[in-house]
């Protein structure tokens, strides 16, 4: 069951420059709009960071006919073939058995196979019904990927001078499939590089536009460089790399270190660690703790620092006061405050801020308080329409608000609104470690 076969794998590309890379996406769901094809995202995503950019995306029903006629023009055409999903065990995963048959391999039962897909049923005291045996076949001249996360295993396979990679559909089976198993596979191969082939700046506060041109005298000294821009939940990465090899991975981190000085606190990190994440390390390095109060954005922030690993060493703790009860029995927010200033006010923000951060002992307190649209609810200022936020910011320094607009969707608006407090947060733990180490130039 091991993800390397027993023999000398050569890369398919052998003698190629640029293997073709060909991603084909399985389900009716995601041609019916049921569920968003987060696979081209993510796998487009580890890819780049190998130094290889698919070639062509294709999705497809779960019809068999389909299936066989986009397997024959992807095979024809590719050198590396990614299939996710249909390898399930109901009828309409069919995936497995046309592939084998467009290929002109043979199915062959796997005693170890099943007998893993019986043991996760154990484990979980659930029943292993009969139509879980097609999951325990793979290709006769092929080898599987296991899967520790689910029944389906991955398939693999060299014929013809390609390699053919099937993944099950789930995310959470995916991805570590895909990060433990086939990345180190396709290395090992040749196909893509060994480590990340770019440096990647990640930034915050500044536009593609911006960055561009603040960026740009700095890599006109470097002739033949690669430079792309991203703009992604309000934040900006510019990837650096070498397309022809002619720069080392230290220049490259030398030039990425240059643009990192000149952004100053626009500057977040290198690499693809969120805000929160960065934000967090500062928290932990600093030895400082965070409380977080939100209303309008109904839980998105406190969802945002718990998805950072070990974040119970500096997150004390959230609290969604949604309603003018809420704030006032929760956060302590006086009565007197909410009717004269309304729940969408600096005041209001400051007061969460500060209250959440009392009732929950942390050194940091941060609130979201505003109209998320898409219409007023409550009574407001003529200023304070859809769109409108205030983050309140409670640090060891002082108290602080800030007003917001942002047009847009409800969602939207939300993420933004978290966005923008979480890089607010992350500027002033940096800006208090540097009056801390230099207390003089306060």
């Amino acid at each position: 069951m091991a993800a390397s076969p027993s023999n000398n794998p050569q890369p398919a590309s052998a003698g190629k420059s640029s293997p073709r890379f060909e991603l084909v996406t399985l389900g009716d769901e995601l041609l019916l709009g049921l569920t968003a094809n987060s696979h081209l995202t993510w796998i487009g995503a580890q890819l780049g960071r190998r130094g290889v950019q698919l070639d062509r995306n294709v999705t497809i029903s779960d019809d068999a006919d389909t299936i066989a006629r986009q397997f024959r023009e992807s095979w024809a055409r590719a050198d590396v073939i990614i299939t996710t999903g249909g390898l399930g065990p109901t009828c309409d995963d069919r995936t497995r058995e046309v592939v084998a048959e467009v290929l002109g391999q043979e199915l062959v039962f796997d005693p170890a196979l099943m007998a893993a897909i019986e043991d996760r049923f154990a484990k979980f005291n659930r029943t292993c019904t009969p139509n879980n045996r097609k999951q325990a076949f793979r290709f006769s001249r092929g080898e599987v990927f296991p899967n520790p996360n689910g029944t389906a295993p991955g398939l693999w396979a060299q014929q013809d001078g390609k390699v053919l990679v099937m993944l099950p559909g789930p995310p959470n089976e995916l991805q570590p499939m895909f990060t433990d198993q086939v990345l180190p596979l396709l290395a090992r191969l040749g196909l893509v590089s060994e480590t990340e082939s770019y440096v990647q700046i990640r930034t915050a506060g500044v536009g593609e536009s911006m960055l561009e041109t603040r960026f740009q005298p700095i890599f006109d000294r470097f002739p033949g460089l690669g430079i792309a821009y991203c703009a992604h939940q309000w934040q900006v990465d510019c990837r650096v790399s070498s397309p022809d090899g002619q720069y080392t991975r230290a220049t490259l981190q030398a030039i990425a270190d240059e643009c990192a000085a000149l952004l100053g606190d626009d500057f977040v990190c290198f690499g693809h660690d969120s805000l929160a994440k960065v934000a967090a390390d500062h928290l932990r390095q600093s030895g400082r703790t965070l409380a977080v109060a939100e209303s309008c954005t109904g839980g998105l922030l406190s969802n945002s620092f718990t998805d950072v690993c070990g974040a119970s060493k500096f997150f004390m703790g959230g609290i969604v006061g949604y309603s003018n009860d809420a704030k006032m029995l929760l956060l302590d927010c006086p009565e007197c405050l909410l009717s004269q200033h309304g729940a969408v006010s600096a005041e209001c923000a400051v007061a969460m801020a500060c209250g959440v951060a009392e009732q929950l002992s942390a050194d940091y307190g941060l609130a979201i308080t505003g109209y998320a649209g898409p219409t007023n609810s409550g009574k407001c200022c003529d200023d304070n329409g859809v769109g409108t936020i205030y983050i309140g910011l409670h640090s060891p320094a002082g108290d602080w608000s800030k007003k917001l607009s942002y047009p847009g969707q409800r969602p939207a608006v939300k993420q933004r609104a978290v966005t923008a407090a979480i890089d607010w947060l992350r500027r002033e733990i940096v800006r208090e470690a540097r009056r801390a180490a230099n207390p003089l130039a306060n």
